[in-house]
């Protein structure tokens, strides 16, 4: 994920001061030496590191830190506050305008991720706010940029609207925004022509498209991997046509992440959304103060949790909480877990959000193979009925029987028993857990500390 090298060289600088009874100018100087040099690595602009390095070293030198009974936890504070301003603050929410339909349009240079980024804004705004979405077809420029955005639509059973490629953009908004409230949607997303740089004919479409659509957001997407490069594309969009956000795509790439610290103090406008990775749920709204966390190692429960709220069924969750407490979840019971856990992300990815993740050893090299969970997917639908319901009638031929219809050796199906029954009694251990006052009891389902057997 992005901003890995910076994560890693922050928590070992942070490291150094964190348990110390004294802090003085010098430890200070010392740590923000290093902290602007893990900065410069990570591509993010040198006036903008340059002040953030200003800002800190002056309130970590305060007296409030200095006369501190924890000076060290007191200035890694400081350094997570001041991380949470440069990226925004705080969450900057997708507008809605007062009568609908809310018009969004999508700009950015080609190969940015425009069009797959407008699908899955789309997925998101259906999903998060129970809104509904149509998609516009206005890159006339690009044929195979209309072909996608119509099977993006199909994918996610959405209402895509196109003129072909004969009909100007203009033309092509200002009839999308009337199809959208004749059919009473929410949101009108266009997703617009980029170019592979900025030119004057692409800039004067665009505020053609703006005059027309009225929109009251222009996201610009950027990709993330082009480090200042995306910086610079953001100015220069801004400038232009006065957007109202930043997307970023690729951040789960092998980016330094400077782009992100960096682009909100050059253009003042905030980042709204993050693309996390190809899925359509792979987009994510940015929050400052969690990603400021993540990056010195502190976690991010909150987004974890929101994932999981988006992909968990509710009544499912309660039934199985139920199975749980009288141990009768099955095989089919912990298929279904396991495929609403891979809805979420990479495991790996999931494991980061953790808070003391960053000291787990080996996890930053540490990747889920998916095949591995296919397998275990394989070994459970080689099974019958009964034994999936009942894993104890599973003798040394069904064994060998599942082993031959999954494919897979007979020591993963017997790992995969074992493991199952070691998580069961686990499970029905922590869901007769007393609970916090009032007699609420410790909710059961999920994971727990149950280590897949891959």
């Amino acid at each position: 994920m992005a901003f890995e090298g910076l994560a890693g060289r922050l928590q070992e600088t942070m490291n150094k001061i964190r348990g110390k009874g004294k802090v003085n100018e010098a430890d200070v100087k010392e740590m923000m030496r290093e902290v602007r040099l893990a900065l410069l690595e990570a591509d993010v602009n040198f006036k903008v590191v340059k002040q953030f390095i200003k800002t800190v070293s002056e309130r970590a030198v305060g007296s409030e830190v200095m006369k501190s009974l924890t000076p060290g936890q007191q200035v890694i504070k400081i350094v997570q506050e001041e991380l949470t301003t440069l990226m925004g603050g705080e969450e900057s929410k997708i507008a809605v305008a007062d009568k609908p339909p809310t018009v969004v349009m999508m700009v950015g240079l080609q190969g940015a991720g425009k069009t797959t980024t407008t699908g899955k804004l789309a997925n998101l705004l259906r999903k998060k706010y129970n809104r509904k979405p149509l998609l516009v077809a206005a890159d006339i420029y690009r044929p195979a940029a209309i072909k996608q955005l119509e099977t993006l639509g199909k994918q996610l059973d959405m209402p895509v609207f196109s003129l072909g490629d004969q009909v100007s953009p203009v033309e092509i908004a200002k009839q999308a925004i009337a199809k959208a409230k004749e059919d009473h949607l929410d949101y009108v997303l266009i997703d617009t022509a980029g170019r592979l740089h900025i030119d004057t004919e692409l800039m004067d479409e665009l505020v053609a498209v703006k005059e027309i659509a009225n929109p009251s957001e222009i996201l610009l997407v950027v990709d993330s991997m082009t480090g200042q490069d995306a910086v610079n594309v953001a100015e220069s969009f801004n400038n232009q046509l006065d957007i109202t956000g930043v997307v970023l795509t690729k951040l789960d790439g092998d980016t330094r992440g400077g782009a992100a610290l960096s682009i909100r103090s050059v253009t003042e406008k905030p980042i709204k959304f993050v693309g996390m990775g190809e899925k359509m749920e792979a987009l994510e709204s940015f929050h400052p103060d969690r990603m400021a966390s993540r990056i010195l190692g502190m976690g991010d429960v909150l987004s974890l949790i929101e994932k999981a709220q988006v992909t968990v069924d509710e009544d499912k969750a309660r039934e199985l909480e139920q199975k749980v407490k009288d141990m009768s979840m099955t095989l089919d019971d912990f298929l279904e877990q396991l495929q609403q856990v891979r809805q979420m992300g990479p495991l790996d990815e999931l494991l980061k959000m953790m808070p003391g993740a960053n000291k787990m050893k080996g996890l930053d090299s540490m990747q889920v193979d998916e095949k591995q969970l296919t397998h275990i997917e394989a070994i459970i639908k080689s099974m019958t009925k009964a034994e999936k319901d009942h894993p104890d009638i599973i003798n040394a031929n069904r064994r060998k029987r599942i082993a031959r219809g999954s494919g897979r050796p007979i020591q993963e199906v017997n790992r995969l028993l074992k493991q199952f029954n070691e998580m069961k009694k686990m499970m029905k251990q922590m869901s007769g857990m007393g609970g916090t006052g009032k007699g609420k009891k410790k909710r059961g389902g999920g994971f727990g500390n149950f280590k897949l057997p891959f």
